[in-house]
């Protein structure tokens, strides 16, 4: 994983109003069909992240648990453990940056 241009983007997209914060928007917007990737922070409880990866296979939207959250925080401005994408650009690039 790029994480460095990880980071970057999603700063990018945070300015771009493409993201969606915190543990319960992010359930909802997987939901609705709205996110099309999520981060969620690998120091995130078990919980926390079983839930959030649950939800990601049932609707299959992708995820990703490799950023700690003082990186996710830093890079959006705010203190935050999950993260939704609602651009599908945006969801794309992510995709090639954390696989590749």
């Amino acid at each position: 994983m790029n994480k460095e241009k990880t980071l970057s983007l999603l700063g990018l997209a945070m300015r771009a109003g493409k993201l969606i914060t915190g543990e319960e928007l992010t359930v909802k917007d997987i939901q609705n069909n709205k996110s099309a990737f999520v981060f969620v922070a690998a120091d995130a409880s078990e919980n926390t992240r079983k839930k959030i990866k649950d939800k990601c296979s049932y609707y299959k939207v992708s995820c990703n648990c490799e950023l700690l959250q003082s990186e996710i925080s830093q890079a959006i401005g705010r203190t935050r453990m999950i993260v939704g994408v609602n651009d599908r650009g945006f969801a794309r690039k992510f995709e090639e940056l954390t696989k590749g």
